[in-house]
């Protein structure tokens, strides 16, 4: 409020501050607070029953306990200098709130219209005992927010009688969308709106223009009572329908916001009041719900896919992990050995700008079709995007494929063409395995020769040199690869009428290495089966001294040469393993244990090798039966002949599918353990703490942290934290560089008897409904589906158990909604008579991203 009133142009209510200091005082007064306190602290989060019955016993204790002189005098001295004629709002403000990664909103208490001498006082002790309801402490709880780091301070502000009153989002929080100010509005006090109590009316405006305006029915609204305090009351029949704001107004708004945006550097979440001709700010606080938006370097829109959807890896990542692919990747860089600008960061996740590509026509119209057979909804969405007036503009001016670019593509296309008609494709994958194998031997003499910087630009150059060296041998081995199983699957079709040899087509092909490591994991299971005491000693085996451990048990020494062939080819494998700063099996071996542990318990000895036989002698015999049944069609003959070739051609060159990866994931575990014996030597002279402190660095930044022999400590600490807060996120597949999360687009056409509402939390949950008409009578289980009239903040609670969320009245920017997306579980709003359509304990499905409730049947 202090920064708001500095900002020219804005109404903040006047008002004094009473500061956590003499929160402090009030309960340092007390030894039965500091017992009870402790009593939380040690409380298990997940035991709610508990959590709050201590609550209420904290709450109850606060509320008798007197107020120091000193305090009161203060306050009361504050209060007549301010004018005790006027009406007060006395609104709690605690150390907890409006952090970077939650906003801890709505979590105590706000009492309006304060009048005299004695209820101030009141209000205030009640703003103190407020940090500890029900739904405080079980919101600390699940943000892992110690009781004790909390304290609280009371902001009392002139009261503000406002006709109309609202919540504005200066970035759409559904959406994502920076460039479109979101609003909702009601008449009187802003309780009834951010209580649930109404659904609001929307305005939602972008570059100074009322895009869209959706006005609802507003059947009560609160107000003040001339003794003290608030109430409900109804609206007019003739005035629920109308407008709460003309357009100027929700313009005039929409530059307020703006304007406190650019103040404080990020979208705000702002609660404003008008009362005659004008607008007071009553709060601002961060949106902490949008994901992140990724950095360009113009005003243009881009398009952003996700590489971690296409790797299959969507976890966040730390700055070393994200430099080395961008220093991979072969293209937009400003120097050889630099870092492409076409992959760019966001919530510490990677997304493709592919705009470049797209504006050429001819590949245009091809990408979404690609982009199917790796993520089909990715590929539908970017499809319809592609339709939209505004991206279309943001791709001129269009480019032609140059004559010496179209001589390259025409004869990659010839080679790979080639491949399926008539080339010997036997020896392929082991010419790749020997490619491979002799590129890495390369990389380790050359990591071995040299160290310090200098080492670190080795590998850089290897980085960036290694998918153009790698590149040719792929192109014209993996799309016949894959070209030849569209192939199968459009002729069997066509010719036959059915696919029904297309799924045993691919089974078991030879040359696959993830396939062979299955394998050879099985044979690892099975030569330990016979010995229990390894068994035993895996179940409790630690990363340390895995191998030396095992030499210790009865059996360990026979199998332990095994062990070493297995991680000697696979040791450098692991979950996220194009993320190089993650563990490898080499470094955490007990990963490999449960897998091994499963394997033993649920197969015969043996059984992965007989499973994998069986499914080539499964495909062998549906390609004889599909080119058997060609034969009896006409021109029978010729479509055998063919048939049979695209067959061969695909399994001979189906197993390069996993060599690329392979490829890098053992190129970046040379590459890591160069990276980490440097990071050695830093520790050794004091430079860095810890080796692996040396992953919040990027190539560079490690180049020259080696150079100078100095780190910058408040740099590391601050993506330490920027990379926790984006681990609470889930990135979407694709979106733009406003921000805008692009989703499969779909008719609007709702399923046979869904129930029409407003998506306010994105995602689909499937569930048991728990209709709920007082918070007092709510018995839910985790995983049920919350189906109420509405939500205020007290109902909290249950949004921990919640899978989803259901309210006949709300928007965009009520409680409910704000809650839901925080803890990232579907919600849909204004579900017309939903507690009566909808039977408690009836199985839902609620799709909180197209905005509908399905009734699923027994």
């Amino acid at each position: 409020l202090g920064e708001l009133n500095r900002i020219p142009g804005i109404n903040v209510p006047s008002g004094f501050c009473i500061t956590t200091q003499a929160y402090h005082e009030f309960v340092s007064a007390s030894s039965e607070f500091a017992q009870l306190l402790h009593a939380l602290e040690n409380t298990s989060p997940g035991s709610l029953e508990q959590l709050s019955n201590l609550a209420g016993q904290i709450q109850s204790h606060l509320v008798q306990l007197p107020i120091p002189q000193i305090i009161r005098d203060d306050i009361l001295a504050a209060w007549q200098a301010g004018g005790r004629q006027f009406a007060y709002a006395v609104r709690s403000s605690a150390t907890a709130e409006d952090l970077p990664g939650a906003s801890f909103a709505g979590q105590q208490e706000t009492f309006l219209n304060i009048r005299g001498e004695a209820q101030l006082l009141e209000a205030v002790r009640n703003c103190w005992s407020s940090l500890f309801t029900e739904r405080a402490v079980v919101y600390r709880c699940q943000n892992h927010f110690g009781h004790r780091r909390v304290q609280l301070a009371v902001v009392v502000q002139q009261m503000v009688f406002s006709e109309i009153s609202g919540i504005m989002f200066t970035a759409d929080p559904v959406s994502g969308n920076r460039k479109i100010t979101s609003i909702d509005a009601s008449f009187g006090l802003g309780e009834a709106l951010v209580s649930g109590l109404v659904s609001a009316d929307l305005y939602q405006i972008k570059e100074d223009q009322v895009i869209r305006k959706q006005v609802s029915k507003k059947n009560l609204l609160v107000q003040a009572r001339p003794e003290g305090g608030t109430e409900r009351a109804a609206v007019g029949e003739q005035n629920a329908t109308v407008s709460s704001l003309s357009d100027q107004q929700a313009l005039q708004l929409a530059r307020l916001g703006r304007q406190i945006q650019v103040h404080f550097g990020n979208p705000q979440d702002i609660e404003w009041a008008i009362t005659g001709d004008q607008i007071f700010i009553l709060q601002s606080r961060p949106i902490t719900t949008l994901y992140p938006q990724p950095h360009t370097e113009d005003d243009q829109l881009h398009l952003l896919l996700s590489f971690g959807h296409v790797q299959m890896m969507t976890e966040a990542m730390k700055p070393l992990g994200m430099s080395v692919i961008r220093s991979l990747l072969p293209f937009g860089k400003a120097t050889p050995t630099g870092e492409t600008r076409y992959a760019r960061e966001a919530g510490n996740r990677l997304y493709a700008d592919i705009t470049p590509l797209l504006r050429y026509p001819q590949i245009r119209k091809r990408i979404p079709n690609i982009l199917m057979a790796i993520d089909e909804s990715a590929g539908r969405s970017l499809a319809a995007f592609l339709e939209k007036d505004e991206f279309r503009e943001a791709l001129q001016p269009e480019q032609k494929i140059s004559w010496p670019i179209a001589k390259v593509i025409l004869s990659y296309i010839f080679r790979v063409v080639s491949r399926i008609i008539y080339c010997n494709n036997s020896h392929t994958i082991e010419e790749i395995n020997i490619f491979i194998k002799d590129t890495i031997h390369r990389y380790r003499a050359q990591l071995a020769a040299v160290n310090g910087a200098t080492r670190i630009s080795l590998i850089q150059e290897l980085l960036s040199s290694a998918i153009r060296g790698f590149l040719p041998r792929l192109v014209v081995s993996l799309p016949p690869a894959i070209g030849t199983y569209f192939l199968i699957s459009d002729l069997s079709l066509a010719w036959l009428g059915d696919q029904a040899q297309l799924g045993s087509i691919s089974k078991s092909p030879a040359g696959n290495v993830t396939t062979e490591m299955g394998l050879e994991l099985g044979d690892l299971a099975d030569s330990i089966r016979d010995y229990p005491q390894v068994i035993e000693y895996m179940n409790t085996a630690r990363d340390e001294d895995f191998f030396t451990g095992l030499e210790q048990v009865e059996g360990g020494t026979a199998v332990l040469p095994l062990f070493n062939a297995f991680f000697a080819r696979y040791g450098m494998r692991g979950t996220g393993e194009i993320d190089i700063t993650r563990p490898r099996w080499y470094e955490t071996p007990t990963q490999m244990t449960p897998i091994l542990l499963m394997n033993i318990g649920q197969n015969q000895s043996g059984q992965p090798r007989r499973e994998f036989g069986a499914g080539q002698t499964e495909a062998e015999a549906a390609a004889l039966l599909l080119v058997e049944r060609l034969r009896h069609k006409s021109w029978g003959f010729f479509k055998a002949i063919v048939m049979r070739r695209l067959i061969k051609v695909h399994r001979s060159l189906i197993g390069v599918r996993e060599h690329p990866k392979y490829f890098m994931v053992q190129s970046l575990w040379l590459i890591k353990q160069a990276i980490l014996e440097e990071a050695d030597q830093l520790v050794t002279n004091g430079v860095l703490r810890d080796r692996e402190d040396i992953y919040w660095f990027s190539l560079q930044e490690i180049k020259e942290i080696i150079v100078r022999q100095q780190v910058d400590l408040g740099l590391m600490a601050e993506r330490q934290a920027a990379y926790q807060r984006s681990q609470q996120f889930s990135p979407p597949r694709m979106m733009t560089s406003e921000g805008v999360i692009i989703r499969e687009i779909s008719a609007r056409d709702l399923p046979p008897g869904a129930l029409a509402g407003s998506p306010v939390s994105a995602g689909v949950a499937r569930g048991r409904a728990r209709v709920v008409l007082h918070l007092e009578e709510a018995q839910m289980e985790r995983g049920d589906i919350l189906v109420a009239p509405y939500t205020d903040p007290s109902w909290t609670p249950l949004f921990t158990l919640a899978a989803g969320v259901v309210t006949e009245v709300g928007g965009l920017m009520t409680h409910g909604a704000v809650v839901a997306r925080e803890y990232g579980i579907p919600a849909v709003v204004g579900v017309n008579d939903a507690i009566c359509l909808i039977k408690d304990g009836q199985t839902i499905l609620v799709d909180g991203s197209q905005g509908f409730v399905q009734l699923v049947p027994e």
